[in-house]
Parts: structure tokens; C-alpha cells; sequence
């Protein structure tokens, strides 16, 4: 038998739910941060590719975020991403060790937290009765959406469209009770928590970094030294010391490896003997104009043609693609074969003169013809060595 309860308006529920959604055409499984405001019924839903400690943090942001104000305290199971380990021999005494995230997250959003009995559901009864109602009125029949950005941006319309509801027992609507709860909520402090997972990692010879089981690559000019790898949801960041020296987006296979072409061109420029075979440019989508320049390339310089090319390339750290592009589809219509030439041209492009590659541009200056030499030429010198 259970009691009806009464909710203060300063309390929340949080608590993770699963549904199965298409994204991009493949259905996989949501999971999704869910949190309950039971004094007036105020929801928020977001979901993600996996139940992590980003996630976990930034479901956290973005509920904050999104009603304006924080709870004065919330209501969690004992989920690992919250609880680092129990302390003393039983949980009852309600001791716990929080992770070093939690930890963090609650400091800069200055929230209490509580913790339901392990197995226990009910304890937090609200947030469970939630998350089945996300699944089945959000998320039935399977939705089909490009990518978690637009199903997250559907769920957010279904949490507004919900303040609207009365639901049974309640002569206010659920927006109009909210009002309570924003009264006597805290409010947002002057920053958003960076809601990432920090881990100390170290480059590797093949100038990767490994995080989640996944390999994402650096600048070979870091080989060998100590990094700080930080996860978000959406994106993997790299720093050495205080520079940010890789960003990749975030990948959730299992072994995968995650490269920048850019990384490595410093060491193939040196390689050039492995520009074929080189993992990282594999499936490189450049234009195929930057095919027909290497081909050119090579068949005048041979090895060093390579090279050229593979400097052309190293433009793409300081320049974007659409320029050093254009300046390739000039080179190729001038006859300018060269990386001094490629530069050149995207420089004169960004600051707006004229390149100085094509001759027709000045006609005061004095044209060089240099004329086919005809065989009969040569007996002329030996008929006069004869006289």
C-alpha cells in the first residue's frame, strides 16, 4: 500500500529513460535525461546517444537552462554517474561519495542533492510515472528525425506544449502552478557549467589519442606528450598545457578512429612515399580538382611534385577549403603548377589585388618566344667547324 504525497514547490526528480528513435534513417536507442518538477508537474526531456557523465551533466545545463532557474534540491537513484561508491557498510545511513563531476556540477549550481533506496522506485515516483509518459506520448508511434539536434528540438516543443495541460485533481494548469515553482527556485549563476568528462591521456606514435575506446588524432608536432582530453556530448576536445591543439566530433562506435586529414600532412610532406597509403587521407572528400593538380604535379617534378602537393594541402590549416579551391581551379587555368603559385593566388584573393602570374596583365613588358629547334640547325655549326 502507498500513501498520497504532497510536493514542496523547491524540489525535482531526475532519472534516465530509454525509447527507440530513427536518426538518419537507423533506428537505435535514446536515452534519455528526464526531470519532474512534482509541485506543479513541469517537465524536461532530452535525449542522447548514451547514458554518460557528459549527458549526465549536460541534461543538468540544459533543464537549468531552459526553465531559467535551478532546484533548491533534486531527487536521483543511486546512479554510478552521480554516486562514486557507497560509504560504510550498508546504504541506509544515506552516506554516499559523489563523483568528481557531480561534485562540480552541484558547486557551481549550488543545489542539494537526495538519494532514493537502492531497488526502490517509488521513492522517487514522479520522475518514473515521467518518464513513461515520454515514452508513450512523445515518442510512440517511433519517430524518425535527421538527427538527436531535431529530436531534441521536438521534445523541447512537447515540455512547452505540456504547461498548457490540467491535469486530474488540479484546477490550475501545470504552467500556471510552474509559477510557485519559479518563485522559489535559484536562480542561474552568470555562466553555464562546462558539461564535459576530463581525462588526462598521452599521444601516441601514431599521434593519437584514445578516449571511450576510440583513437582520435593530433598534430604529429605532439607526439608523446601528456594531453587533457575533455568529452561532450556532441564533440571530443584535445588541449596541451592551455592550447587546444584537436577538435573532433564525438564518435559512439566501439575501436573506431576518428582523424584530420591536417594533422598529418607535416610528416607526409617529409613521406612523401606514403601519401597513397596514408590511413588518415583516406576518403578525404576534396574537390576533384585538387586530383587534377596532383596529377599534373607529378607528372613534371616526379617526387618532389608530390611534395608540392602535399603542401598545397597544409594551406587547408590556415585557409578554408573554399579559398585554397578556388585558388587551385586558378592555378590549374593559368598553367601556375607550383604550391608558391597556389598561395599566391589565394593571398591576392583575400587581400583584393591582382595576382602577378599572368603576363596579359602587363603588355608593356618584353614577351620571350623561345622557337622549336630544328634538326638542320645543328649542320650548320658542323659546316663551319669543316671551313
Amino acid at each position: 500500500m502507498f500513501g498520497p504525497l504532497s510536493h514542496s514547490p523547491v524540489h525535482a526528480q531526475c532519472d534516465f529513460g530509454e525509447a527507440l528513435v530513427v536518426i538518419g534513417g537507423v533506428e537505435r536507442k535514446a536515452h534519455c535525461f528526464v526531470i519532474d518538477l512534482p509541485h506543479s508537474d513541469g517537465c524536461f526531456v532530452k535525449a542522447y546517444p548514451a547514458e554518460t557523465t557528459e549527458a549526465f551533466l549536460d541534461g543538468h545545463v540544459s533543464a537549468f537552462a531552459f526553465r531559467g532557474r535551478v532546484p533548491q534540491t533534486i531527487l536521483y537513484d543511486n546512479t554510478r554517474l552521480a554516486v562514486a561508491r557507497p560509504l560504510g557498510k550498508t546504504l541506509g545511513d544515506g552516506r554516499r561519495q559523489r563523483t568528481q563531476a557531480f561534485t562540480e556540477l552541484q558547486s557551481h549550481y549550488r543545489f542539494d542533492d537526495r538519494f532514493g533506496r537502492p531497488g526502490k522506485g517509488n521513492d522517487k515516483g514522479k520522475v518514473e510515472g515521467l518518464v513513461g509518459y515520454m515514452r508513450r506520448n512523445f515518442l510512440v508511434p517511433i519517430p524518425s528525425f535527421e538527427s538527436f539536434e531535431a529530436l531534441n528540438a521536438c521534445l523541447e516543443r512537447r515540455c512547452l506544449e505540456r504547461m498548457d495541460a490540467q491535469l486530474r485533481g488540479h484546477t490550475e494548469t501545470i504552467g500556471q502552478r510552474m509559477e510557485r515553482d519559479l518563485d522559489a527556485l535559484l536562480p542561474l549563476p552568470p555562466a553555464a557549467y562546462d558539461a564535459c568528462e576530463k581525462q588526462a591521456g598521452r599521444v601516441s606514435s601514431l599521434s593519437l589519442v584514445r578516449y571511450r575506446t576510440n583513437d582520435y588524432s593530433v598534430p604529429v608536432a605532439y607526439g608523446h606528450r601528456d594531453v587533457l582530453v575533455r568529452g561532450y556530448v556532441d564533440r571530443v576536445v584535445i588541449s596541451c598545457g592551455s592550447d587546444v591543439i584537436a577538435q573532433h566530433p564525438r564518435s559512439y562506435e566501439r575501436d573506431d578512429f576518428v582523424y584530420d586529414p591536417i594533422h598529418y600532412l607535416p610528416l607526409l610532406e617529409q613521406k612523401t612515399g606514403a601519401l597513397d597509403q596514408a590511413a588518415p587521407l583516406q576518403g578525404w572528400d576534396l574537390p576533384e580538382e585538387f586530383a587534377t593538380l596532383r596529377r599534373l604535379l607529378e607528372s613534371r617534378m616526379g617526387r618532389r611534385g608530390k611534395r608540392e602537393f602535399v603542401q598545397v594541402l597544409q594551406l587547408l590549416e590556415s585557409f578554408r577549403l573554399e579559398e585554397v579551391h578556388t585558388a587551385v581551379k586558378d592555378a590549374l587555368r593559368l598553367g601556375a603548377l607550383s604550391f608558391d603559385a597556389v598561395k599566391h593566388l589565394v593571398l591576392c584573393r583575400l587581400e583584393g589585388r591582382p595576382p602577378r602570374l599572368d603576363l596579359e596583365l602587363y603588355p608593356y613588358l618584353p614577351q620571350v618566344r623561345v622557337n622549336t629547334t630544328s634538326a638542320g640547325d645543328y649542320m650548320t655549326l658542323l659546316s663551319g667547324r669543316a671551313a
